[in-house]
C-alpha cells in the first residue's frame, strides 16, 4: 500500500478508463483526481497540484499534446501519456513535448501501476551515485551538475530539466566514458526493461532533448555521444569537485 497519499491526476475522455484507474489507484492508496477533457485536466492540475499526471492524447476541447505543453511551461510534474498501439509518431511527439513516459492502449493496469511507482520514486528521490563527488556538485567545462538540488547549469545559467532528464544526465555523467545500451538506460532511469523494441525510443527522445538543452550544437554533440552499436555515453572527463 502507498501511505503517502500522493495525488494522481487522470485525464481521459473514456469513462471506463477513468473508472478503472480511479478504483485501482485508490485501492493502492493514491488520491485520484479525474478529468474528462483537456481543459478540465488543466483546471484540475492547477487546483490540485498532483504528483503525477496520466494523460490521454485524443480528447475534446484540448488534446493531450496541448495539456502537456501547458504543464511544461510551469512545472516538471511527471507525465505518463496514454497512446494508441499503432501511433508511434504520437508517442514520440508526446515525449518531445516533455512527457516522461508513455504506455500503449490497451494496457495492463498492473503495468501502468508499475510505471507509476517507478516514475514517482524517481521524482521523489534521485539517489546520489557513489561515483560522483561527495559534495554532489561537479563541473565539466561550461556545464555544472548539482546532484543534491537536482539542477544543472550551462555557463552559470540554470537549465530547466525534468526529473527524468536529470536522472538520465546523472547516470551518464556518473559513468563518463562508459557506454550504456538503451535497454540498460531504460532499466536504470525508468525502472523497467523494454518489452518491445519501440520502448527504447523513450531513451532516444530524452537523449535528443538533453542534447538540445546542453550542447552548443546538438546535431554534432560534444558531451553526450552515440556509442555505435551500443547506445550512448558521456564523453570521458575528469570530474572537478567544488
Amino acid at each position: 500500500m502507498n501511505n503517502s497519499k500522493e495525488k494522481i491526476l487522470v485525464v481521459d475522455d473514456e469513462h471506463t478508463i477513468r473508472r478503472i484507474l480511479e478504483t485501482r489507484l485508490s485501492i493502492l492508496g493514491y488520491t485520484v483526481i479525474i478529468a474528462s477533457d483537456g481543459e478540465e485536466g488543466l483546471f484540475m492540475f492547477h487546483k490540485e497540484s498532483p504528483n503525477l499526471v496520466i494523460l490521454d492524447i485524443m480528447m475534446p476541447k484540448l488534446d493531450g499534446y496541448g495539456v502537456c505543453q501547458e504543464i511544461r511551461k510551469e512545472s516538471n510534474t511527471p507525465i505518463i501519456m496514454l497512446t494508441a498501439l499503432g501511433d508511434v509518431s504520437d508517442r514520440i511527439t508526446g515525449l518531445e513535448l516533455g512527457a516522461d513516459d508513455y504506455i500503449i492502449k490497451p494496457f495492463s493496469p498492473k503495468e501502468l501501476e508499475a510505471r507509476i511507482k517507478s516514475v514517482l520514486r524517481r521524482a521523489k528521490k534521485i539517489s546520489i551515485n557513489s561515483y560522483l563527488p561527495t559534495s554532489g556538485i561537479i563541473s565539466i567545462g561550461f556545464l555544472k551538475v548539482d546532484t543534491n538540488r537536482k539542477q544543472a547549469y550551462k555557463n552559470n545559467t540554470r537549465i530547466r530539466l525534468t526529473g527524468m532528464e536529470f536522472s538520465l544526465l546523472e547516470l551518464l555523467v556518473s559513468r563518463a566514458g562508459l557506454p550504456f545500451s538503451r535497454a540498460s538506460i531504460l532499466q536504470e532511469v525508468w525502472g523497467y526493461m523494454p518489452e518491445r523494441h519501440v520502448d527504447t525510443r523513450v531513451v532516444d527522445v530524452h537523449i535528443s532533448r538533453l542534447r538540445a538543452k546542453l550542447e552548443d550544437d546538438p546535431s554534432n554533440p560534444d558531451l553526450i555521444l552515440t556509442a555505435r552499436g551500443t547506445g550512448y555515453l558521456f564523453q570521458k572527463i575528469t570530474l572537478i569537485e567544488e
